[in-house]
């Protein structure tokens, strides 16, 4: 992305000179001859750079002092220009909020190495070093340019899925590595012009042309695919499913890693501002996001229309089947107390007329008891099309996490268990279930 810098000179000849000093394929330079025009500016293209002459009436320091005021979220480098040599005027202006002063005349050579220096800075203190990408200010200052422009352009809303599952089973360490090898991808995918920055820790923001974009998806979701495999150890890769320690007691199934990705354009619709295109963004991504699998969506002109995008209905039913009356009565109190829709079942039946519930939490007894077999049951319920989405709990006293995992469940639970330990289980895969 180009650094975009803003001198304030009403001077014509001098301030044309500072442009081309500066101005390159990589910093594109505004002028502006007067005050209120360059508030407009400073608002809407966010400046890495303003240097700011005292060729106004204004006072210098006063003026420095407003910038300063109206830039404290996005904090620019701020360089003064004065015909004064004086040293109270330089301390002045400095305490005023500018980053540094020259006295004019400037010699050019040097006035170019300085400016390019703090631009230097200031794009060098918004880089996550981990990635060498830009972070989410930026990227959002990147964001905000893009809206003011008149061209056509694509913005790549880029997740890896399943990412803090993964962070948990495999490090830090190894979460760093697949990091910056998807980054590594997505950059050599990338035209010149292109920008790639950060949105949070495993989320990227590509800015690129609209005829780029899908092609670039496409390849991205097929590359992520294709390296992915190398991240895990070979006993998971024979499983299939990463196994989560969540406590002591207790084992998380967890799927792979996958990329996700939404495509938003100014084709079809003008974006106010960048919390509009930011939401847009991140509603077309949600809607490709597949459980287990890389996908990719872009934005069409139905995506545009009203009603278009039906709101999923908040599921916050729970299906229990457990023997053990005593025990169901309990769970079934104190998971209502909770506000939670349940039902108690205590046949292992699949029960197809009752409403699909969001977690299923299956009491798995002995395997050799045909009728009561809950592993069997959890296996059939996770091959039928109804319930294949729902989150499966299994209690149980065989101690095999591994034999529980493989008939589908997603999260084992041995007996005894805490009871509270089974509410924060089913609070967090209820967010899950409905995100």
């Amino acid at each position: 992305m180009q650094s975009v810098t803003l001198i304030i000179d009403k001077r014509l000849e001098l301030s044309t000179k500072y442009k081309k000093l500066l101005e390159s394929a990589s910093n594109k330079v505004i002028i502006s001859k007067d005050l209120i025009t360059s508030m407009k500016i400073i608002q809407d293209k966010e400046p890495d750079l303003i240097i700011i002459s005292d060729s106004f009436d204004d006072d210098l320091s006063d003026f420095c002092k407003q910038v300063r005021a109206l830039t404290y979220n996005m904090r620019p480098i701020i360089v003064a220009m004065s015909k004064s040599a004086d040293f109270n005027d330089r301390i002045k202006v400095l305490e005023s909020g500018a980053d540094d002063f020259l006295s004019e005349p400037v010699n050019s050579e040097e006035f170019k190495v300085r400016m390019t220096a703090h631009l230097r800075r200031e794009f060098e203190s918004n880089l996550n070093p981990k990635l060498i990408l830009p972070n989410k200010n930026y990227t959002l200052r990147a964001m905000k340019r893009k809206l003011s422009e008149d061209k056509n352009w694509a913005m790549l809303y880029i997740s890896i899925e399943n990412f803090e599952s993964y962070k948990q089973a495999y490090t830090q360490l190894a979460s760093d590595k697949l990091l910056q090898t998807y980054s590594a991808i997505i950059k050599a995918s990338l035209n010149e012009n292109d920008y790639i920055g950060e949105i949070c820790e495993n989320i990227f923001l590509v800015i690129t042309d609209v005829i780029q974009a899908e092609r670039l998806a496409g390849f991205l979701t097929f590359a992520f695919d294709s390296v992915s495999s190398k991240f895990y150890a070979e006993h998971d890769l024979e499983r299939g499913y990463m196994i989560l320690q969540g406590d002591e007691f207790a084992g998380k199934r967890a799927n792979f890693v996958h990329t996700t990705i939404g495509i938003v354009t100014n084709e079809f619709s003008k974006y106010k501002n960048t919390t509009q295109l930011l939401n847009t963004l991140v509603q077309v991504h949600n809607i490709a996001n597949k459980p287990d699998k890389s996908n990719f969506l872009i934005e069409r002109p139905k995506l545009e229309a009203q009603n278009s995008i039906i709101e999923k209905e908040y599921n916050n039913k729970i299906l229990i089947y457990e023997t053990d009356e005593a025990l169901s009565i309990l769970l079934n109190t104190i998971l209502t107390l909770q506000g939670y829709e349940t039902k108690i079942l205590n046949e292992y039946t699949i029960q197809t007329s009752c409403k699909i519930p969001a977690i299923i939490i299956v009491d798995a007894n002995e395997t050799n008891d045909e009728k009561n077999n809950g592993l069997d049951l959890c296996y059939k319920l996770k091959q039928n099309d109804n319930f294949k989405d729902s989150k499966i709990i299994v209690t149980s006293i065989i101690h095999d996490k591994e034999l529980i995992l493989n008939a589908g469940a997603d999260l084992y639970l041995p007996k005894p268990y805490e009871i509270p330990n089974l509410i924060r289980w089913v609070d967090s895969f209820m967010k899950e279930f409905n995100n």
